[in-house]
């Protein structure tokens, strides 16, 4: 069956250009031209991803970005004709798993939500030192089943994490009490050659620790080796 996308962008020449195009590459697609509409839509339909422009009529679309993470973790691509660092960035810090500045190829969009797809499908990655059967990996105490999406605590909790932190948080694990580079973690998450690699990564780590530790800034699980990366402390 196939993915089902939410383009949402109030440029109707855009919108249809865009949803021809990936008609064309074999997605479902659906349209909205404000917040209101995505809203509407995602109450109603199946949705895989959504490519979102931040320039809506209604909303701004970092408001959108907000509300969707507040209920969902399905992956969104910001689509946009702003270029600002303080733009990107909010929009990764706020749950975007992307972001793409207007105009672009259409081909590079294609790869991008094929890949973003792709991982949050199924992970991704090496077994490493950790334990993985039929794509669930057990760590420290930690459950990732890259079927489901989820996360289970060594306390039994249940964690919800966007796909972005899902992935980057599978990646480490599933390479226990070994240090990986930003650039390693970058492709395990969702490449992104405009963005500033190290500040992506570290705006997700910031995020998952803020969900899985007791307390993020004297954390136990997602450790920083300075000037080296991240690892994931496996206890012994």
């Amino acid at each position: 069956m196939a993915y089902h996308l939410l383009i949402v962008e109030d440029d109707e020449l855009v919108q249809s250009l865009l949803a021809a195009y990936m008609k064309g590459e074999g997605y479902k697609v659906s349209c909205a031209g404000s917040g209101k509409e995505m809203l509407a839509t995602l109450n109603t339909e199946k949705i895989d991803l959504i490519l979102l422009d931040l320039g809506l009529p209604d909303e701004d679309g970092l408001t959108l970005t907000r509300q969707i993470r507040a209920r969902s973790s399905i992956p969104i691509i910001v689509i946009t004709a702003r270029r600002g660092r303080e733009d990107r960035l909010a929009a990764l810090e706020l749950g975007a798993d992307d972001y793409l500045t207007k105009p672009f190829d259409p081909e590079e969009l294609v790869l991008r939500v094929h890949n973003i797809l792709g991982r949050a499908k199924d992970g991704g990655g090496d077994g490493g030192g950790a334990r993985l059967e039929a794509n669930v990996i057990e760590s420290g105490g930690w459950k990732i089943d890259g079927g489901a999406r989820s996360v289970t605590s060594p306390g039994g909790q249940d964690i919800i994490l966007t796909a972005a932190e899902f992935n980057l948080l599978a990646a480490l694990a599933k390479a226990p009490n070994r240090v990986l580079s930003r650039d390693y973690l970058l492709d395990a998450v969702s490449r992104n050659d405009d963005a500033p690699s190290d500040r992506l990564i570290d705006v997700l780590i910031s995020r998952v620790r803020k969900k899985i530790e007791d307390e993020p800034k004297k954390p136990k699980f997602i450790i920083t080796v300075a000037g080296s990366g991240y690892k994931f402390s496996e206890p012994n």
